[in-house]
């Protein structure tokens, strides 16, 4: 457990110094903290790996058991006013760890993971994080929602979980397409599999000319109630293949319950609330 929060601190720490400290400038007396935004980052993200899925429970594990180790811990008011502060840098940390292991010249899978800010029964009154937030639907769980959704990109591994290699947040009501359009705008020489809801074929077409090629379920044409043999077998082939995306999901709420942000109440308390889950899987999976 030592190694692991040595790791994180040091790659943090390495990754402020480069790309993060752009996004954590102080324009106050209080430039210079004692409690450290490194500090500050690796807490939460060790809290995550260890279990401690609220930034309280991850606040109160370390006071309780690593207190040794971070001497100029805040009060938890000021440690959450702090990760709010940090936002930004976590967001940009997590993307940054993905993508050092991106390698577009494989298989990728797409797809999205609603992040429930609140439920079906409160999406009409919500208003938290009203700027990134909005009300949708997700089709998977026949459900409506008010959040976000984390649209990501995978490495396909056949017989293994893929691996995250890319994420963007988006407001709940924006389609699946909409955003992968944006994400592949300048893609090239790569194959991706998708399920129905980024059939397109004059997007096919256009992303052909950047050498992408997109694989998507058959879809009834209209008037059609039934497939014919040849598109039934290519749908099970390409939904067997981006299956496991789904999977890596599941996993990801499994261990992370990053779909479960009803207790944020703030936008920049939902974007460290769900990247700095995304980093703590890519240390887990990449780094520890």
């Amino acid at each position: 457990m030592e190694n692991k929060i040595i790791n994180i601190y040091l790659t943090v720490c390495e990754k402020y110094n480069t790309i993060l400290v752009a996004e954590t400038q102080r324009f106050s007396n209080n430039f210079c903290p004692k409690f450290t935004d490194e500090e500050a980052i690796t807490c939460y993200i060790f809290g995550i790996l260890e279990q401690k899925l609220t930034l309280k429970s991850a606040y109160k594990f370390i006071k309780d058991y690593w207190a040794e180790w971070f001497p100029k811990l805040p009060s938890y008011q000021r440690f959450n006013k702090l990760v709010n502060f940090l936002a930004p840098a976590i967001e940009l940390l997590a993307k940054d760890l993905l993508g050092q292991f991106s390698d577009y010249s494989v298989d990728n899978l797409l797809d999205s993971l609603p992040i429930v800010v609140a439920n079906s029964k409160r999406s009409r009154t919500a208003k938290v994080a009203s700027d990134i937030c909005d009300k949708g639907y997700c089709a998977s769980k026949s459900m409506y929602f008010y959040g976000v959704k984390l649209h990501g990109l995978a490495k396909h591994k056949p017989h293994s979980m893929p691996s995250l290699r890319f994420c963007t947040v988006k407001p709940a009501s924006h389609s699946d397409i909409t955003v992968a359009k944006q994400i592949l705008q300048t893609a090239e020489n790569i194959n991706i599999y998708a399920d129905k809801a980024y059939a397109d074929n004059k997007w096919k077409a256009e992303l052909a000319e950047q050498n992408v090629k997109l694989f998507t379920p058959v879809k009834l044409k209209k008037g059609q109630q039934h497939l014919d043999a040849s598109d039934k077998l290519f749908s099970r082939a390409v939904s067997s293949i981006r299956q496991p995306i789904e999977g890596l999901f599941a996993w990801l709420q499994d261990k992370t319950h990053i779909q479960n942000a009803s207790k944020i109440r703030s936008s920049a308390g939902l974007i460290a609330f769900i990247f700095a889950r995304i980093a703590a899987y890519a240390f887990l999976i990449f780094y520890c």
